[in-house]
């Protein structure tokens, strides 16, 4: 079979290896992962075209020595770890190459994340140990984020952000610290049940807020702004009023009071 570095067996690689604690199934991880992003950005994986195998179900594999391997899915049944999405090879000839691999990437960010939570339930992980798991592995792009390029555009969209919101603030610091009394921001994601427990303090303090436009009750998750002048609320969609509108409004006012000021 075709190798990235002398692997041998496909899926049998890792049968005697069985990471117990959370920092040896992340090495784990990131060992495999290592593998897999060097089979679909060295240009290789594209060539693999074993005339025996043409007709077979092929699978690609990352091993926790950063080695990759394309093999024939595992004989055992169940096998020893999860396995990798079967025939990679067969959408290669119709799509174009970048979508391809892009394709293969996904199912191999699965197959990543199906490993390490076999190794996690194996072993007994609870629930701290989990959430400490997937922190760490979420910390790194995924693989698809960097086969189609995503990571290289966040990155320069964050930087391009961050030097723009760091000139906004020296400028107008003031005038965004008066619009944010204005209005309501859909809440900030937060860790399990504290997150949940913020929204229902918010629901219950506002639950009985209805929108001056629509008439729905208030909800935390949908972006809200008050009128300076009638002190209503209003669903930001019911008035065409998005967050980043706001930051930039010192005194709201709704449809209705803009109309009464016009009036001669």
């Amino acid at each position: 079979m075709d190798t990235g570095g002398g692997v041998g067996v496909g899926a049998g690689a890792g049968a005697n290896y069985n990471p117990r604690t959370v920092e040896e199934v992340f090495r784990d991880f990131k060992g495999r992962r290592a593998g897999l992003i060097k089979a679909l950005t060295n240009g290789k994986l594209h060539t693999h075209k074993k005339k025996e195998n043409a007709k077979e179900n092929l699978c690609l594999y990352g091993f926790p020595s950063e080695q990759w391997e394309v093999n024939l899915p595992a004989e055992e049944v169940p096998p020893e770890l999860p396995e990798p999405a079967l025939g990679i090879n067969f959408a290669r000839d119709g799509m174009q190459e970048k979508d391809w691999l892009s394709l293969v990437a996904v199912h191999s960010d699965a197959w990543l994340l199906s490993v390490a939570f076999y190794f996690g339930a194996r072993f007994g992980f609870d629930k701290a140990d989990r959430k400490r798991l997937f922190n760490m592995i979420n910390e790194f792009p995924t693989i698809f984020e960097i086969v189609s390029g995503a990571v290289k555009k966040q990155s320069k969209e964050k930087s391009s952000v961050s030097n723009h919101s760091s000139n906004k603030s020296k400028s107008n610091s003031k005038g965004q610290r008066d619009s944010q009394v204005k209005y309501s921001r859909m809440a900030q994601p937060k860790d399990d049940d504290e997150g949940l427990d913020d929204d229902e303090e918010d629901e219950e303090e506002h639950g009985d807020t209805l929108c001056g436009a629509c008439g729905e009750n208030y909800a935390s998750d949908e972006f809200w702004i008050c009128c300076d002048i009638c002190e209503k609320w209003f669903h930001g969609k019911c008035v065409k009023i998005t967050p980043a509108r706001a930051e930039h409004i010192k005194q709201y006012k709704c449809p209705s009071c803009s109309n009464k000021r016009a009036r001669p």
